[in-house]
């Protein structure tokens, strides 16, 4: 396995734009926008090497024409966890609720993945850094047939995670800790419909300012 430096991870969202508009499974394999850099770069820590670099499994099809229909303004009808709901000392627990905020996804009220990160950042999981990032970001296509067959059933995502231990994640140190989750998002319509849920491996690096901190993640990679 090809471990690229933590620098070289590219912004968290230009993947979704790609993903969407030129169809696949889950996520993609590279990014419109170019490198982002990440808030630091450690001296030795390396990151799991990743085929895509958005938080999202993002639901793929070729693009459309026309925006998917929302309801703008709206209060998303999903439960997203927040910091305060768990012990942020744990960095498990802090991958596991900033994972599942960034998945969750109301197409009601959604134009896109991107609204999930939007609303992740604001929650407080994440560093500044990183939640400027995502609300800067502006995805350079609408998304696509699998999004729009989401909204046509005005679906919500139910989240699920299952830890994926992997020998090429760094050993944790009193600052930064890496963790990697198996992400599922099952999407539900209002009606009792439910479509093919994605499912993408999430590699997460976590940063706190000192021991005893509370974490925040400071990148999220896809594979």
């Amino acid at each position: 396995m090809t471990l690229p430096r933590v620098g070289t991870v590219r912004g968290a969202l230009a993947v979704l734009a790609l993903v969407l508009t030129l169809g696949g499974c889950g996520s993609g394999s590279g990014g419109d926008g170019g490198p982002v850099a990440a808030e630091a770069t450690p001296s030795t820590p390396t990151a799991p090497a990743a085929t895509g670099t958005g938080p999202y499994p993002s639901p793929s099809g070729p693009a459309e024409a026309s925006p998917v229909p929302t309801e703008p303004g709206g209060t998303p009808r999903v439960d997203v966890p927040r910091p305060a709901d768990v012990d942020q000392r744990d960095a498990d627990a802090v991958a596991r609720g900033a994972l599942t905020a960034l998945w969750t996804y109301d197409t009601v009220t959604d134009g896109g993945p991107h609204d999930a990160g939007v609303r992740a950042a604001d929650a407080g999981w994440l560093t500044p850094a990183y939640a400027r990032r995502l609300r800067d970001h502006q995805p350079r296509s609408v998304p696509g047939a699998r999004w729009r067959e989401w909204a046509g059933h005005r679906a919500v995502t139910e989240v699920t995670l299952e830890r994926a231990a992997d020998a090429a994640i760094p050993p944790d140190t009193g600052t930064e800790a890496w963790r990697q989750w198996t992400v599922t998002a099952a999407p539900h319509g209002r009606a009792g419909w439910t479509g093919e849920p994605t499912t993408v491996v999430a590699y997460v690096r976590l940063t706190r300012a000192a021991a005893g901190a509370g974490w925040r993640v400071a990148d999220v990679a896809v594979q």
